[in-house]
């Protein structure tokens, strides 16, 4: 059985505890009526690129598929064993499409009749994805590829290998922004900023600032392609509450 003490110190703490979840119901809608000013910020870094994400690939055309995926295999192998050769890490190759498709000629209809489209052959697409992680390459990288059988393609991404620090600046600009924006509306109003209540962050988006490096043109072999690297500048959002003080 439980003793009278006990049931009496029992509900004690069942009476501090339920008081306590009120008190901090209360507090938390308290704070709900808090006047409070809400201002987007929004910063910006940026940095210049590391990293170019090369998209080719190798279209070969021929009678059967058979014949047209033999051509095919033996362009990309060359064009792999190149890359290689350049320093390219099997790491940062990959196949990103490869496709076997029917062509089709379609006759002219002059007698207003329906002719079939005619089978005249096949077409045979692989593609690679290459990152270039040593920019002064890429210009030779691109030339070589062409030259070795890459006849589509060519999507060129600058990227960052490692861009949390680069995203990290930009955060910390864009909550400085909000407080700067923050302390206008305040003294605008007439009235004192408080204390942070909330932060959210949107999100970042890196967008390439087209702008060429100093002396870029002196870093590739006068018959490569030139490559403009620019810069990469990642832009984050945030929303931050601010307490009026009353």
């Amino acid at each position: 059985m439980i003793s009278t003490r006990t049931a009496r110190t029992l509900s004690i703490a069942a009476f501090a505890a339920a008081f306590a979840g009120v008190a901090a119901a209360q507090a938390e809608e308290s704070d709900k009526d808090k006047a409070t000013i809400v201002v987007a910020g929004e910063g910006r870094a940026t940095a210049a690129p590391d990293m170019a994400v090369l998209q080719l690939s190798v279209v070969k055309d021929a009678k059967t598929a058979r014949e047209a995926l033999d051509a095919n295999n033996k362009t990309m192998a060359e064009v792999l064993k190149a890359l290689r050769a350049d320093g390219i890490a099997d790491r940062d190759l990959q196949t990103s499409g490869f496709s076997v498709n029917p062509q089709y000629n379609y006759p002219t209809n002059n007698d207003g009749g329906n002719r079939p489209p005619e089978l005249i052959g096949y077409q045979v697409i692989n593609g690679v994805s290459v990152r270039v992680r040593d920019l002064t390459k890429l210009g030779e990288i691109v030339d070589k590829s062409v030259t070795l059988g890459v006849n589509q393609g060519g999507g060129i991404q600058f990227t960052n290998d490692k861009p949390e620090p680069i995203i990290t600046e930009a955060r910390k600009a864009a909550v400085a922004d909000a407080i700067v924006k923050a302390k206008v509306l305040a003294e605008a109003a007439g009235v004192s900023l408080g204390k942070v209540v909330n932060i959210s962050e949107q999100g970042y988006r890196p967008e390439p600032v087209p702008m060429m490096r100093a002396g870029m043109a002196k870093e590739y072999a006068a018959d490569a392609v030139p490559v403009a690297t620019g810069e990469n500048s990642y832009n984050v959002m945030v929303n931050v509450t601010f307490e009026i003080k009353q």
